[in-house]
């Protein structure tokens, strides 16, 4: 067999799953607001420029994804000319997190992290796709309350999370694996900008 005939043979017998998905991740990104992604750089931009900390929240994959930005903002985006992101994934220390799970309820074990490291204009990045995780609403509540700025990621309506964040970037899916996709990808992106020359 010849590798058109193979190409074409694998073409023909694929699950219908995977162009359906990859084409509703397509159509998703289009609909993002780059004017949103633009807006959290300039944040992230500006608190490194005057070494204030960033602290990332979420759950699950979120969780994930917030150990990631925090591995990329630290690392990948230093450059000689510019101070390093001050960065702390609140997802990360597991004899805290789970101290506080323990002891005061899950839903308090980023705000009471928080509420002893928060400083006037840090920020706070919450990363949720529904927008309605108990402890990372605590969390931007306590940040807003303390003068911080803080940032949503969301999906799905966007939750009360797109409501009480004072700037977020909203996925408009209903699919949660697509959500976490984008939430990836943005941060990248972001981080990528970041380390750009001005």
């Amino acid at each position: 067999m010849d590798v058109t005939s193979a190409t074409a043979s694998v073409t023909m017998t694929t699950n219908p799953l995977i162009g359906r998905y990859i084409s509703d991740l397509k159509a998703t990104l289009d609909l993002l607001s780059t004017a949103e992604i633009d807006t959290v750089i300039d944040l992230l931009h500006a608190a490194r420029m005057s070494k204030h900390t960033i602290f990332i929240v979420g759950n699950g994959g979120s969780a994930s994804t917030a150990s990631h930005f925090m591995c990329d903002l630290a690392k990948n985006t230093q450059r000689p000319d510019m101070p390093h992101f001050r960065v702390v994934a609140l997802t990360d220390n597991m004899a805290s997190f789970s101290a506080y799970a323990n002891d005061e309820g899950y839903d308090q074990v980023f705000a009471r992290q928080l509420e002893v490291l928060i400083r006037p204009n840090d920020i706070v990045i919450a990363i949720s796709a529904s927008g309605n995780s108990p402890n990372v609403l605590n969390a931007i509540e306590l940040a807003n309350q303390s003068e911080a700025r803080t940032i949503g990621f969301t999906g799905f309506d966007g939750g009360k999370l797109r409501q009480i964040a004072q700037n977020s970037i909203h996925v408009p899916s209903n699919c949660i694996e697509q959500v976490e996709d984008i939430h990836l990808m943005l941060e990248h992106l972001i981080c990528t900008a970041l380390k750009q020359p001005a």
